[in-house]
């Protein structure tokens, strides 16, 4: 079995910039950082790793989605102000970045409400810039799968992030 500091050493920069792209937030980014892991070792417990890079990036996108999942399924989840000493100074343009940091949001819910799959094949698509056939491998479909997941992944973003689309939550 690998020595975990080895691992956590070669491989922790990609399982946090996996989890934190993806959750924008330290604290949850840091709870998935390790759960990662540790899901990590239960699995060489059991079997043989032969692509170490391969199994973090989608245990980590996987614990990132469940986290949001998680997050947006709180009746009575606070809301945060932003960090105001993290925001650049010379920002050109507060409200486009405050419009960016919207968005973002609402990425992060819409993915919270795909079908895991479809989440999962998103993200390593087009957050982890992974080709379809490295998708593929890694989730262990087809290509062809990984082509209609990521079609109807879209098109239910497409809807739930409609300009006008009310979320039902914020309803209440």
């Amino acid at each position: 079995m690998t020595n975990p500091q080895d691992l956590l050493r070669q491989h922790g920069g990609l399982v946090w910039q996996t989890v934190y792209r993806l959750l924008a937030h330290d604290a949850d980014a840091a709870d998935c950082f390790q759960e990662t892991f540790l899901s990590a070792m239960e699995v060489a417990r059991r079997q043989e790793v032969r692509n170490w890079p391969g199994l973090l990036h989608r245990l980590a996108t996987t614990r990132a989605l469940d986290c949001l999942r998680r997050r947006y399924r709180e009746a009575n989840r606070r809301i945060e102000l932003p960090n105001w000493d993290e925001l650049p100074a010379s920002a050109a343009n507060p409200a486009c970045q405050a419009q960016a940091s919207e968005l973002a949001e609402r990425l992060r819910q819409a993915l919270g409400q795909l079908p895991a799959q479809q989440s999962e094949v998103f993200c390593l698509r087009h957050l982890s810039g992974l080709d379809y056939e490295q998708i593929a491998s890694e989730l262990d479909i087809s290509v062809d799968v990984v082509g209609v997941t990521l079609h109807r992944a879209r098109g239910r973003l497409r809807e739930l992030l409609a300009p006008g689309r009310v979320d039902e939550r914020t309803q209440r």
